[in-house]
This record gives C-alpha cells, structure tokens and sequence, in this order.
C-alpha cells in the first residue's frame, strides 16, 4: 500500500501551482549550531525565532531554574491528565476516524478534569494538540482528514495543571502496522527510554544525546538535529535544549531539580527536515522529512532527582531495556 505523504502532496500542489506564496520562502534548518537550537525552541511560529534572535543579539543567556519538590508533584498531576489522553487515543485512533476527533477528545479529556490544554495562545497557537502524520515530524495541526489503513500518527500536546505543565508526544499506528513502520516505532519508543536511563544527577546533555543517536543510527535511521526537548516549568519552553544526538561526556552537567523533555524525532531515512513558511498566513506548515521518509516521535516529561530521573507523564506502562 503506498502511503501518500505531505511531501508529495506538497510536491503535486507546486507542479499545479496552487501553493504560490506558500511555497516563496523554504526555510531549512540543517547548521548543527546553537543558532539552530534556539530557533528550534521557538519554531511554532516566525516570532518565535525572532525572540531567539533578540536574545541572541543582547547577549542575554536563559536561566535554568531547579524545581521544589511541589512544583514538581505539580507538573506530576498534570502528566497523568496528560497520559490518560494518551490512553484514551489509543483505542480512538483507527482507520476512518477523522484527524480532528483527536482535537476534540483530547480538548474535552483535558478541561473536563479541570485543566488547560497549555499549547492553546501558545505563541499563537490554536489548538489543544499537534497532530503529524506520516511524513510530518512534528508541528503538525489538527483538520479534518481521514486516517487510513497504514498511516503512522504523532499527536503532542501539553496540559496545564495549577500551573503545572506537563509534556509528551506518543505515536499510534493506524490499524495493522507495516513491518517498516512497527520497527520504526519500536527503536523510537527505545531511545526515548535509553536517553531517560542518561539523564542522571551529574551526567551531561550529551550523555543524553549520544545514547539515542547511537542506538538509532545503528538501524541507519536519520536522529533530526533541527528539532529538540527543553526544559519545563511554569512555561511549555525552557532552558535547556536537550538535542537528540550529541558526544557523551560533552555538555550541561544535569542537577537535581531539573526538570526537561526528551522527545526525539527519528526518520526512515535523512535526518534533514523542511518548512514551508506562508507570508501571507505568517504560519510555518507542519515540518517534513526532506526526503519524504517516514518520521516518528515519542516524549515524555521527566525529573532530574537523586534517585534517578522520575517519568512525570508515566501511562503505566513503560517499556524497561
């Protein structure tokens, strides 16, 4: 079954010229720098990047703040609001379903249990999920579309507790999976797991990196480099970035208190993703594997503590290497 991309619906539409504008600025993230880092932390929209910019240009260097002990039971609260979306996904994602009825189960999941949906007026943001599929790593939006036998979907979102913020992606086959697409999942969903086992009281970010680069790579998979975890607290994005790959031993030392994402974004094949930047909407469209490949992502929040780091959007069920 061929599985029709973004990538090639994007490619069909520009040979029919029906994108105009939206194709007049492509925007390719493929420097390994901390320039990139920080435009990554800003990507959801162009005003993001130019807050990157500013603080670049002032010198100014973000400040990585160690949580109490109740800020983080805080942020626990809202993770298992957060994982049981998740759970609850799992037997709503099948072929037919419409993309948006992800939207509206995880907007109704989350406010009926008295929390907010935090992505929503985030940097403009409209809704309470990102939903990306097949080809899109990330950033992608809800709309109505129907899933399909085959498809490969990431949905992320964050949720707002008391002021507790809690983050996580997870990706969901639609019906019977692939061998392609199972096995991909599956050696995402394990580097996720290896990072977790690196972020230890006195390890560095790239321990962190470097665990899953390595593992993923072995399996000749792309680790995306333009898209990275960071820190959070009582905002969604913090410092500091956490990139996917790295050298182990290099790096951040990681303290007590610390509380980061670790979500890495890997593709069957190249690691280079692309944007389309619309002038006339000022929207970034969901970013895509360069190539058209494949792409699959997990996170999870988690606590940097002495006894190791603590899953704050655990559902239950967490896979042990």
């Amino acid at each position: 079954m061929k599985i029709i991309t973004h990538y090639l619906l994007n490619k069909k539409a520009k040979r029919a010229k029906l994108l105009k504008d939206d194709c007049s600025e492509r925007t390719r993230y493929n420097i390994i720098s901390q320039k990139n880092f920080e435009q990554a932390s800003f990507a959801h929209c162009p005003l993001g990047r130019s807050k990157a910019k500013e603080t670049r240009r002032k010198g100014k260097k973000e400040m990585i703040t160690l949580k109490s002990a109740r800020e983080i039971e805080l942020m626990e609260e809202s993770g298992k609001i957060l994982a049981g979306v998740h759970i609850g996904l799992r037997d709503l994602i099948k072929p037919g379903i419409d993309m948006w009825e992800i939207e509206e189960f995880a907007k109704e999941y989350i406010t009926s249990r008295g929390a907010i949906p935090a992505q929503i007026g985030f940097e403009g943001y409209e809704y309470a999920t990102c939903v990306s599929i097949n080809d899109e790593i990330c950033h992608g939006f809800p709309r109505h579309q129907k899933l399909k036998e085959g498809d490969l979907i990431k949905v992320d979102m964050c949720v707002d507790l008391n002021g507790g913020i809690s983050d996580s992606c997870w990706a969901y086959a639609v019906g019977k999976p692939s061998e392609e697409v199972a096995r991909l999942m599956e050696v995402t969903k394990k580097s996720l797991y290896l990072g977790i086992e690196q972020a230890q009281v006195g390890n560095r970010l790239g321990d962190i990196g470097h665990a899953i680069q390595s593992y993923a790579e072995s399996f000749g998979y792309g680790v995306v480099r333009d898209f990275v975890g960071h820190g959070i607290g009582p905002t969604i994005h913090e410092a500091p970035m956490i990139a996917h790959y790295g050298e182990a031993g290099k790096g951040l030392r990681l303290k007590e208190g610390m509380v980061i994402t670790i979500e890495p974004m890997i593709n069957i094949g190249s690691w280079e993703a692309d944007m389309v930047y619309s002038q006339s909407s000022g929207n970034i469209n969901p970013a895509v594997t360069l190539d058209g490949t494949l792409s699959c992502q997990y996170e999870h929040s988690l606590a940097i503590t002495k006894d190791g780091p603590k899953i704050l959007t655990s559902q239950g069920e967490e896979m042990t290497y």
